[in-house]
């Protein structure tokens, strides 16, 4: 089904620039533009093992219509020669997994804050800046071990009725956790300051868990089709902690959804953050989404366990009243579809879709 997003603020044209656009976020947002006549630029280090197919699908499927240049947000160059001539901006390019971060913490850094102010320079080099929307996380409150939870069967449910009803907002106080969290929570607020003090037109979103076709998950992260690539292989998955611990979930395309709808009212959504993802009305815990596998393949995942991982959140809900009243933005897609449409996809890609080593950076 075709989802509507539009050219963006004041009618812009020209292509839009996706950095880290061969990654899974990426491949499916450039499918929808490329698929509305768009024309975009898929800047991408090309790094992580399965984006190159990713890049070859997009070339195949639309031609011209899309650019693929291999680069590096560190390479401050090569990202402004893209960066000058794009309508919009979306920036996913990071590295993504916090054990890589605990490793190498000056790698982290480099790719997520130094690349990400790379970006906002190229951009503030123009007359007239491109809006951008930033890809942050829900790392930047922390493990958020202040939350009281009571147990509730196969779950954790918070004590406090509001964050039960709605989840976390936008003003939980910020506890960057970890090198990953610093180094994201440090380009989360200088594109939140550029927007501030330099007039850039530019959004945040700080990211629950997102699924959905193209996802080549592991462990540390894309955790959902971590699992089903896990099921299918008939190896066993870690849990890591009790099991218990409750994310909410987003289908790729309901994402997708959000930001063309950051993008065509960024005149309402400029110099903020939102926290992004499904929200109460589709959460699950790590042990429940073994048991809705079950039903899809047949046989339950087998599990093993290890002690709890730095910076862990028990609970996280994304409450996303901010942006639903800001845009009228409504996820569509059931977990129970979702899940189906991504066990589906990971069928059709095997042998393709096997998971990718620990700490692997990505685009």
């Amino acid at each position: 089904m075709r989802r509507g997003g539009g050219p963006g603020p004041r009618g812009r044209k020209g292509p839009v620039l996706i950095t880290g656009g061969a990654g899974f976020i990426g491949t499916n947002l450039a499918d929808r533009l490329l698929g509305e006549g768009r024309e975009v630029i898929v800047f991408d280090n090309l790094s992580r093992r399965g984006v190159d197919r990713n890049a070859q699908w997009l070339a195949a499927r639309h031609g011209s219509r899309v650019r693929i240049v291999e680069g590096d947000v560190r390479d401050g160059a090569a990202l402004a020669r893209v960066a000058r001539i794009a309508a919009q901006v979306f920036h996913f390019a990071a590295q993504v997994a916090v054990t890589s971060s605990l490793v190498d913490p000056v790698e982290d850094f480099e790719v997520n804050a130094r690349g990400t102010l790379n970006l906002l320079e190229a951009l503030r080099g123009r007359s007239e800046p491109a809006p951008l929307v930033f890809t942050s996380t829900n790392k930047v409150y922390g493990d958020l071990d202040d939350l009281e939870l009571d147990l509730a069967d196969t779950r954790y449910v918070p004590v406090d009725p509001a964050i039960r009803a709605h989840g976390v907002g936008e003003d939980r106080s910020l506890s960057f956790c970890s090198p990953y969290g610093c180094s994201k929570g440090t380009a989360d607020q200088y594109v939140l300051d550029y927007a501030r003090t330099f007039r850039m037109p530019a959004a945040v979103f700080r990211m629950s868990c997102i699924y959905g076709p193209h996802q080549c998950g592991t462990e540390d992260q894309g955790w959902v089709a971590h699992f089903v690539i896990r099921a299918l292989q008939d190896e066993p998955v870690t849990i890591y902690g009790d099991g218990l611990q409750v994310r909410d979930v987003l289908f790729v395309d309901d994402l997708v959804d959000a930001f063309l709808l950051a993008q065509s009212h960024m005149d309402r959504v400029s110099g903020r953050a939102f926290n992004m993802g499904g929200g109460p009305a589709s959460t699950t815990s790590l042990l429940e989404l073994l048991d809705r596998i079950e039903a899809l393949h047949g046989g339950r995942p087998r599990f093993e366990r290890d002690a709890w991982r730095a910076a862990d959140q028990r609970y996280y809900v994304s409450d996303t009243r901010r942006f639903r009243a800001l845009t009228g933005w409504q996820p569509k897609t059931a977990l129970t579809t979702g899940l189906m449409a991504l066990y589906q996809w990971l069928l059709g890609a095997r042998p393709q879709a096997v998971p990718v080593a620990a700490g692997t950076m990505a685009s």
